[in-house]
């Protein structure tokens, strides 16, 4: 045998034994993010978790809460709700906010397809028209019926939008990603400057903890590693690995609510 084909032959040799251990590692990559799921009876289109709390809206709008292992259903009617330290608010079909303030669904002035309270004690929001807003936490916190509400604008145009305790994200009508820095109670609007970050997806929901998960186009679920206070941005999107496809996720306290396209809801240990 030429002493190149006994070359050739340990190239390919090692090649094969690299590509068995790149094979290797990528299973258990996989396998330990693998999610440990169980499916919860029910339906919903939408859910939200934050502050030990979960709630969610069906297909006909009904709005549920989970209590111990069963869901009640809440007077009223909402195509989106959320819950956090700014407290439990929704929008309803016609994109009227509201706010759950002693058992009950107050009318607040201003109109939003979306909103969430994740935020540092500040409620925000996006529009019909993919408009972003906020309110500051004092006015969050406080608001009565009847008073005003003086929703910031945020220069841009989202059409999801969610906060954190250090940071907003978002993504817009084409599936872009977007970071908002400094936010806090008195600042909800943060920088003013946004970050694109690398990939897409299409919802994106940051935990009480600032935990960042999102869903793309496909229905497959993505983790953002690394955030924290001093690197808000994190370092990469990890694939979180599930037999089915989803089309939202929340997050809380080591609990990850997925609901699949097909409306069944899933609760997994993180």
């Amino acid at each position: 045998m030429l002493p190149t084909e006994n070359f050739t032959r340990g190239r390919t040799l090692k090649t094969m034994k690299g590509t068995a251990i790149l094979i290797v590692l990528l299973n258990l990559w996989i396998t330990s993010h693998a999610l440990d799921c169980k499916v919860v009876k029910g339906s919903l289109k939408q859910i939200d978790a934050g502050n030990g709390q979960v709630f969610g809206v069906n297909s006909d709008g009904a709005i549920y809460t989970l209590y111990k292992t069963g869901w009640t259903n809440l007077p009223g009617s909402l195509k989106h709700v959320t819950v956090g330290p700014a407290g439990v608010w929704g929008v309803n079909s016609d994109n009227t906010i509201y706010k759950l303030v002693k058992g009950e669904w107050v009318q607040v002035p201003g109109q939003l397809k979306q909103t969430d309270a994740g935020g540092s004690l500040f409620i925000a929001g996006v529009n019909m028209s993919d408009d972003i807003y906020c309110l500051n936490g004092e006015e969050t916190m406080s608001y009565k019926p009847g008073a005003d509400a003086n929703w910031v604008n945020i220069q841009g145009k989202l059409k999801y939008y969610s906060c954190g305790p250090y940071s907003c994200w978002g993504v817009n009508d084409q599936d872009n990603i977007y970071i908002m820095k400094g936010v806090s109670p008195t600042a909800c609007a943060g920088s003013m400057n946004w970050e694109l970050v690398p990939g897409s997806l299409s919802m994106i929901e940051v935990s009480t903890d600032g935990e960042v998960y999102g869903v793309n186009s496909l229905g497959d679920i993505y983790y953002r590693e690394g955030t924290s206070p001093c690197n808000p941005t994190g370092t990469g999107w990890n694939q979180i690995q599930h037999s089915h496809k989803v089309k939202h996720v929340s997050y809380d306290l080591g609990h990850l609510w997925l609901i699949g396209t097909d409306d069944r809801i899933a609760h997994c240990l993180v």
